[in-house]
C-alpha cells in the first residue's frame, strides 16, 4: 500500500485529523498516525478488517472460522481482543506472528497487513477497541452548515451551503477552490448535464452576452424546464432499471416495454418527486385507486432478462426473476449488494440470508411464469393493456353493450317455465330425440324433430391410433394412450367468446400427479399453454381456457379425486363469457363440485398453432400414460344439462322411458323444462346470438390492444422459502416479508407498498443518501460515495460525509424535489469551478480530486457523444416517445439489426433499440451499459476502438458531412467554415495555432480527394445523407474530414 507524501508546509495537526482519517480510508492511502491520536473505527479500522478479516470472521455464520466474529464488539471481545490491552489480545499476537500456521490473515488467503495497518490495529485495541455502527446505517442527523467569512475563502464566496462543506475541507488541507470556469465552458457544462445535448452557438453567445447576476440561474431554470431534461435523466435511469427491448438469453426475442421508458421521461419532466418516483415503480399497482400511469411504472420490476430456451425449468427461472428484483431494488434504492446473500449470509455487511429472502418475498407474490412463450406472442403475466383514447372510448361502449346483453339473456333465463306448462307434444319430441343414437350417420345431416345439440366431430377409435392401443371401450373400441403419442382430431379451434363443449369417456389407471387428457394448444411452457385443456392434477380433473398461464387464464378444478380403473363420462363446457363461472365440468351426467383456480382471461385463446384437439399427449408435458379414452364428441355449443345427461346415459338403460312424464321426479322435470326453454324458445336463441356477437366485438378490440408487463398481487399469498445455497429446488424454512434489521426495523404492511414506505421513512438511513449521491454523480461524474452500488463495508466511504447527509436531509425536507436538488448543486461554486487548478500541489496531494478543489473533467457518456454529433449536424430528430429505432449497425456485430430508413436513423440515443445479447456495438465501445443487470455507474475506459468508432462509424461520418454541408451552404470561405466548425463543436473560437492546424489538415485532405476522386465519392456515400451543394466533391469531403477530426477533439468529447 503506497504512502502519501505530504508537503512540509502543511500543518501536521490538520493533516492528521483530516487527511490521515479521510484519505487513508477514502483514498486507500496509508498515512502515518501519531500514537496519541484517537483512531475512529469506521474511518481507520473497519476498512482494514473488512478487507482482510470479515471473509472468515464476519457476519456469515457458515463461513465463520474459529468461532470468532470481528464485525461487532461482543464477538470480538469474547476471547480474541482484550480492550485496552493489545499485548494480551490474541488478534494482535496473530497478526504479528511469523509462524505460517498461526499468522493472520493466513498465507493461503493471499492477504497481508501492512506495518502501518498492524500499528493502527494495536493502537485501536489499546484505546479500548471501540466499535461504531457502519456509517451508512447511522441515522441522518441534523448537520450544521459551516459558515465561512469572506476572508476565509480563497478566490470566491460560497454560493450556497454545499460550498461551506467543500471549502471547509479545502481550507483544512491548505487548499482553495479553482477559479470559476469561463462562461463558454460553463454554458456547455450545464447544457450537457441538464439536456444531454450541446448548446448551439447562438445559445452560447446569448449566455456570454447576459451580464445579469442571475444569468447562470436563468440558464439552469430554462434547461430544467426543457423537455430534453427528461430524456437526459432517463438515459441514466434506464441503466438502473436494466431496460432492454428484448428478453435476453439465447433466443432474445423482442418485447414491448418502451411505454415504461416514456413514462420515465415524463416523470422527470414533470418533476415527479423522488418518493413518488420510487413508490410508483415499486408498488404503483397497490396505491389507492391506482391510475394507469402509476401501474405502468411497475414495469420497472419486470425488466429483468427472461427465459424461453428448451429444457429450462420454469420454477428455477421464476426464482431468478424474484431474486433479480430484490437485488435491483437493493442496488438502486438502498445502495447495498444483496447478491451474495442469496446463497449465504453477507460476509461483510450485517445482512443475513434469511433477510435476503424476506426482501425477495415482496416481489414473489405475482402470478407469473418462469418462461415466456416461444410459439405465441403472449406477454408474460401479469400485464396491463394500453388503449389509446379512441380505443378507451370503444372499450367503454362495448363493455356496456355486453353488460346489457348479458342482463337481457339472464332475464330470459329467469323466465324459464315450469314443467307443467310445457306442451305434451314438445315433451314427447324431446324424449324421442334423446333416444336417437349420437353417432348415427344419418342424423348428422337430418333435421331433428326438436332442437338438439349435434356434434361437429365424433371419434370412434376404430383404427389409425399409431403407437397407442385399441382396447375394449364403453361401446366398441377405445384407445389406450402411451402418453407420448397424441390422437389428433380435426376440429376444436374455438375462440374464447364461442360456447363449446367436449364429451368423452375416460379411465385412468392411477391418480396421476399431472397428465394431459386433451388440449387444443401448441405446447405447454413453450406456448404458455395458450388454448384450452383438460388435465388430471393430483388425481383431480382441471378444465382451463388460457391465453398465458398462469396470469391470463380461467381454470376450475374438481374438489375430489376421480375414481381409478373405472369408466367415467366427462363433459367440459365453456359459455363464452371469459369468466371462470362460465366453465363447467360434468362427471357421469352430474355437474362436479369445483373450485376456481384462476379467473382472469382478457385475451384470445387461439393463435400460435395447434388448432385441433389432441388427446393424451402434449409437447414437453406429461401425457395420459396408460389412460383410456372413448366416444369423444365435440360440440360448438354449450350443452344443456339434459343433453349432458343423455350423453352420459346413451349406452345404458334409458330412464326417460321407464316411466311416463307425469311420473318423473322433480330433477327430471327440471332438466326437460330447462332444455325446452334453452333450445326451443326463439327469443332465447336470438338473444344468445346477440350476446355472442357483442362479446366477439369486445374481445376482438381487447385482443388488438397493446399489452405490457406490470406488477399485480395474486389473490392469495405465495409462500417464500429461504433456499439452501440459493438453489430453487432446495427450500428451507418459510419466511415472511421483511427487511434487513441493521438498516431499520420494518413496521409497515407486508407488501411492496409497505416496502416503499419503509424505504422512504425519514429514519431510513440509506434511501435519501443513495438518491442524493446519484444526483451528485450526475453533475460531477463521480458521487460523493465513489461506489454508488455499495454503501456497505466494501464500498468507499463518502468524501464529504456531512455534505452527503445535508443533501439527503435537504432532499427529504423539500418534498424529494429532484429538480430543486439538481439546481442547488449546479448553483454551487463547487460545481462552477474550472476543471484546472493553478496550484500544482493540489493534483500531487489529491490526484483523484476527492477534496473537490476543481471540477472533475470526464468524457461524455456514449449517448451524449452520439447525440451531440447528430445535433450539431442538423440531423437530430427530436421526437418524443414511441417504439425503439434502429440506427446504423456494424455488419460484423454479434447480432446485427437491420437499420431503419429515414428518421429512425437520427433519433436520440435514448430511443435506440436495445438488444440484450447484442446491444448496439458502437454504444458499447463507448462504455454504454449492457443493461443485463442494474447498473448505477458506468465504467470509463480508453481504447483505440473508441477513436475508431468516432472517426469511422457511419453515424459519425455522416454527421460530420451534415455539419460540413450546413457550413458550406452559408459561405464558401474556407477559413470561415473551419472557424465556424470549431466554434460549433468546441464552444469557443480557435486559437491561432489551432486555426493553423485545421487549415493545414484541410489543405492536405482537399489535395488528397482532388487526386483520388473515387475516394471522395465513396466517402460521401457513407450513410444516407446526400449533398445538394454545387461544390466539388473534394471540397465537401475535405471539410467533412476536418469536422470529423474536431468531433474527436478533447474539448468536444470531454466535459470540462
Amino acid at each position: 500500500m503506497p504512502t502519501l507524501s505530504l508537503p512540509s508546509a502543511f500543518d501536521l495537526t490538520l493533516v492528521r485529523t483530516s487527511l490521515a482519517c479521510l484519505i487513508a480510508s477514502w483514498l486507500s492511502f496509508a498515512v502515518a498516525t501519531a500514537d496519541d491520536e484517537t483512531l475512529k473505527f469506521n474511518q481507520d479500522i473497519r476498512p482494514i478488517l473488512s478487507e482482510n478479516c470479515f471473509h472468515c470472521h464476519g457476519p456469515d455464520e457458515d463461513a465463520r472460522a474459529a468461532e470468532l466474529q470481528l464485525d461487532h464488539y461482543e464477538g470480538a471481545t469474547e476471547w480474541a481482543i482484550v480492550p485496552g490491552n493489545a499485548d494480551e489480545s490474541e488478534v494482535i499476537s496473530r497478526i504479528h506472528s511469523d509462524d505460517p500456521d498461526l499468522v493472520m490473515p493466513p498465507p493461503e488467503s493471499e492477504r497481508a497487513l501492512t506495518d502501518q495497518q498492524k500499528k493502527q490495529l494495536k493502537q485501536w485495541v489499546n484505546e479500548g477497541a471501540r466499535y461504531e455502527k457502519h456509517w451508512s446505517f447511522n441515522p441522518i442527523n441534523p448537520v450544521t452548515v459551516p459558515r465561512l467569512t469572506p476572508d476565509d475563502t480563497a478566490d470566491w464566496q460560497p454560493e450556497n451551503a454545499i460550498d461551506g462543506f467543500v471549502m471547509q475541507r479545502l481550507q483544512r488541507a491548505g487548499f482553495s477552490m479553482a477559479p470559476r470556469a469561463d462562461s463558454a465552458t460553463l454554458v456547455r457544462r450545464i447544457t450537457f448535464d441538464l439536456t444531454g445535448l450541446p448548446p448551439t452557438p447562438e445559445q452560447v453567445q446569448r449566455f456570454l452576452a447576459d451580464k445579469r447576476p442571475d444569468a447562470v440561474e436563468r440558464l439552469i431554470d430554462r434547461l430544467l424546464s426543457h423537455p430534453a431534461f427528461g430524456q437526459r435523466m432517463a438515459a441514466d435511469w434506464l441503466d438502473v432499471a436494466r431496460y432492454s427491448d428484448t428478453y435476453g438469453y439465447q433466443v432474445d426475442r423482442d418485447r414491448f416495454v418502451w411505454p415504461y421508458r416514456d413514462w420515465v421521461v415524463r416523470a422527470f419532466n414533470k418533476n415527479l418527486p423522488y418518493d413518488q418516483f420510487l413508490t410508483q415503480q415499486l408498488a404503483g399497482d397497490l396505491l389507492p385507486d391506482a391510475q394507469r400511469e402509476q401501474i405502468l411504472a411497475t414495469t420497472f420490476n419486470r425488466l429483468h432478462p427472461q427465459k424461453v430456451e428448451g429444457g429450462s425449468v420454469p420454477e428455477e427461472f421464476r426464482v431468478e426473476y424474484v431474486s433479480d428484483r430484490a437485488q435491483t431494488v437493493g442496488t438502486a434504492f438502498l445502495g447495498l449488494t444483496f447478491e451474495c446473500c442469496r446463497c449465504h449470509t453477507h460476509k461483510y455487511d450485517p445482512i443475513t440470508q434469511t433477510e435476503y429472502y424476506q426482501l425477495a418475498s415482496f416481489f414473489a407474490n405475482i402470478d407469473e411464469a418462469g418462461l415466456y412463450s416461444y410459439f405465441t406472442s403472449s406477454v408474460p403475466t401479469p400485464t396491463m393493456t394500453l388503449p389509446n383514447a379512441t380505443q378507451e372510448t370503444q372499450l367503454q361502449e362495448r363493455r356496456q353493450a355486453v353488460r346489457a346483453a348479458e342482463a337481457a339473456s339472464q332475464g330470459l333465463l329467469d323466465e324459464q317455465p315450469d314443467f307443467a306448462d310445457l306442451e305434451s307434444d314438445l315433451i314427447t319430441k324431446i324424449v324421442d330425440a334423446a333416444q336417437q343414437p349420437l353417432g348415427d350417420a344419418d342424423l348428422k345431416t337430418a333435421k331433428p324433430a326438436v332442437q338438439w345439440a349435434r356434434p361437429i366431430e365424433t371419434t370412434p377409435f376404430e383404427g389409425g391410433l399409431g403407437a397407442n392401443k385399441s382396447v375394449a371401450g364403453v361401446v366398441g373400441k377405445a384407445v389406450q394412450l402411451t402418453g407420448d403419442d397424441a390422437v389428433n382430431l380435426k376440429t376444436g379451434n374455438f375462440r374464447r367468446e364461442q360456447p363449446f363443449s367436449i364429451s368423452l369417456w375416460i379411465k385412468t389407471p392411477d391418480a396421476k400427479e399431472r397428465a394431459v387428457i386433451l388440449h387444443r394448444s401448441r405446447a405447454w411452457t413453450d406456448a404458455a399453454s395458450r388454448g384450452y385443456q383438460l388435465l388430471m392434477e393430483d388425481g383431480k380433473l382441471s378444465w382451463s381456457l388460457i391465453h398465458f398461464w398462469p396470469g391470463n387464464a380461467l381454470r376450475i378444478k374438481t374438489t375430489e379425486p376421480i375414481p381409478v380403473n373405472q369408466w367415467l363420462h366427462v363433459v367440459v363446457s365453456n359459455d363464452g363469457s371469459s369468466r371462470a363461472a362460465g366453465l363447467s365440468l360434468w362427471i357421469n351426467g352430474s355437474r362436479a363440485e369445483t373450485t376456481v383456480v384462476r379467473d382472469h382471461l382478457t385475451k384470445n385463446i387461439t393463435g400460435g398453432g395447434g388448432n385441433q384437439i389432441a388427446l393424451g399427449q402434449r409437447f414437453r408435458d406429461r401425457g395420459f400414460t396408460g389412460g383410456c379414452i372413448d366416444e369423444v364428441a365435440v360440440f360448438d355449443q354449450q350443452l344443456t344439462a339434459l343433453e349432458i345427461d343423455r350423453l352420459a346415459r346413451q349406452h345404458s338403460n334409458d330412464h326417460w322411458t321407464a316411466t311416463p312424464p307425469a311420473s318423473w321426479n322433480a330433477a327430471q322435470q327440471q332438466l326437460v323444462a330447462q332444455h325446452a326453454h334453452h333450445r326451443c324458445q326463439a327469443e332465447v336463441t336470438a338473444q344468445r346470438a346477440e350476446l355472442a356477437t357483442r362479446r366477439r366485438s369486445l374481445f376482438q378490440l381487447q385482443d388488438g390492444l397493446q399489452e405490457i408487463m406490470v406488477m399485480r398481487e395474486m389473490p392469495g399469498v405465495r409462500t417464500t422459502h429461504r433456499l439452501d445455497r440459493g438453489a430453487y429446488d432446495s427450500p428451507a424454512e418459510a419466511v415472511t416479508p421483511g427487511t434487513p434489521k441493521s438498516v431499520m426495523a420494518f413496521d409497515q404492511q407486508p407488501d411492496r407498498l409497505g416496502l416503499a414506505r419503509w424505504m422512504l421513512d425519514p429514519k431510513n438511513p440509506l434511501t435519501s443518501r443513495v438518491a442524493a449521491n446519484r444526483l451528485w454523480q450526475m453533475c460531477f461524474g463521480e458521487g460523493l460515495v465513489r461506489t454508488p452500488e455499495d454503501f456497505g463495508s466494501q464500498g468507499k466511504p463518502p468524501t464529504h460525509p456531512e455534505l452527503l447527509d445535508w443533501l439527503a436531509a435537504d432532499l427529504m425536507q423539500h418534498d424529494w424535489d429532484i429538480k430543486r436538488c439538481v439546481k442547488q448543486i449546479m448553483m454551487s461554486a463547487t460545481y462552477q469551478q474550472s476543471s484546472t487548478h493553478p496550484d500544482s500541489k493540489v493534483a500531487q496531494s489529491d490526484p483523484e480530486n476527492l477534496l473537490l478543489a476543481k471540477y472533475p473533467a470526464h468524457r461524455l457518456p456514449a449517448e451524449m457523444l452520439r447525440d451531440q454529433v447528430l445535433a450539431v449536424s442538423g440531423l437530430l430528430v427530436s421526437d418524443f416517445e414511441g417504439a425503439p429505432v434502429k440506427p446504423y449497425e456494424l455488419e460484423a456485430s454479434f447480432k446485427p439489426s437491420k437499420a431503419d430508413q429515414g428518421q429512425g436513423l437520427y433519433r436520440r440515443s435514448l430511443y435506440t433499440y436495445w438488444k440484450r445479447t447484442g446491444p448496439a456495438p458502437a454504444m458499447m465501445t463507448l462504455d454504454a451499459s449492457k443493461r443485463d443487470v442494474c447498473r448505477v455507474k458506468r465504467e470509463r475506459t480508453s481504447s483505440p476502438l473508441q477513436a475508431f468508432v468516432m472517426m469511422n462509424g457511419p453515424q459519425y461520418v455522416e454527421a460530420s458531412r451534415g455539419l460540413a454541408i450546413q457550413l458550406l451552404a452559408r459561405t464558401n470561405d474556407t477559413d470561415q467554415v473551419l472557424r465556424d466548425a470549431f466554434r460549433t463543436l468546441i464552444g469557443r473560437a480557435p486559437s491561432d495555432d489551432e486555426q493553423a492546424i485545421i487549415d493545414r489538415l484541410y489543405q492536405q485532405q482537399q489535395a488528397y480527394f482532388a487526386e483520388h476522386s473515387d475516394r471522395a465519392t465513396a466517402y460521401l456515400q457513407v450513410g444516407r445523407l446526400r449533398s445538394n451543394l454545387d461544390l466539388p466533391a473534394a471540397q465537401i469531403a475535405a471539410t467533412s474530414v476536418v469536422v470529423g477530426v474536431l468531433m474527436n477533439h478533447d474539448e468536444c468529447m470531454i466535459q470540462r
